[in-house]
């Protein structure tokens, strides 16, 4: 999906207010001076509230389903702030599409 590349330190939360930190496998290339985020970086989620009737079923980590079609960071696809993801459960159970709330806006991914 087209539109600004979402970077490391980017502000994203997943649909119950958790906070979405990147841990990235690549800091050659950067954006805003921050690496840029790929579809192989980690996706962690801390502090989510979601309950399943009385069952916390917080979201654990992303996993993106459409990052960029044809920008490459060595070989891997970029996730940009357009990109559609899951916030996944410890159990696998898919929770909602994560929020990206602002990146930087000067690299753009096609």
């Amino acid at each position: 999906m087209p539109g600004p590349l979402f970077v490391v330190g980017a502000v994203a939360m997943c649909p119950h207010g958790g906070q979405i930190t990147t841990i990235s496998s690549d800091t050659r290339v950067l954006a805003g001076g921050m690496p840029v985020a790929l579809m192989t970086d980690q996706f962690m989620v801390a502090g989510c509230a979601f309950v399943v009737g009385t069952v916390p079923q917080p979201c654990l980590k992303v996993q993106w389903t459409t990052p960029t079609a044809l920008t490459l960071i060595n070989g891997q696809p970029a996730i940009t702030q357009a990109s559609v993801g899951l916030c996944i459960a410890a159990n696998g159970a898919p929770n909602g599409p994560p929020i990206i709330v602002s990146t930087q806006t000067m690299a753009v991914a096609s």
